[in-house]
């Protein structure tokens, strides 16, 4: 499985299929996962990352980049599953959505966690913990 994923949704998600046998390869961007810089820290690490991501082997691959693009090509005929949390799109203008990855290989499960769904006014919104808790009322003050 070739695993997009960042923040909690996603890297949960891949962390839940390799916990039952999937072999995930954790493609992250040149500067590394955003949450390998959270803390706390147990020895340099962050353990919010570890969490996620332990047992997943990483690779860093540039998007940007068409030699990136090229080697994440590659890389899906040998898959079964595309696992991906960008907004809705993103992946469709690196030239990596499902259709071109389903082109190379046919048998592609291609799974895409998103906040606000794929369609509809709010699917560009980022949909991090404290947003869903606001939007859906679940946020309060305490006054003792």
């Amino acid at each position: 499985m070739l695993d997009f994923t960042r923040v909690l949704a996603g890297p949960h998600a891949g962390r839940m299929l390799l916990d039952l046998g999937a072999e995930v390869i954790k493609v992250e961007p040149p500067e590394g996962d955003i949450t390998r810089t959270t803390y706390p820290r147990v020895n340099s690490v962050s353990t919010y990352f570890a969490q996620q991501n332990a047992g997943k082997r990483c690779i860093s691959i540039d998007l940007d980049h068409h030699e990136g693009r090229e080697l994440v090509l590659r890389l899906v005929d040998q898959v079964d599953v595309v696992l991906e949390n960008f907004r809705p799109g993103v992946m469709d203008r690196t030239g990596l959505g499902y259709a071109e990855l389903s082109a190379i290989n046919p048998r592609l499960v291609y799974a895409s966690i998103s906040g606000f769904g794929q369609t509809g006014p709010w699917k560009d919104r980022r949909a991090y913990a404290s947003v869903i808790q606001a939007e859906s009322g679940l946020t309060r003050s305490q006054v003792e």
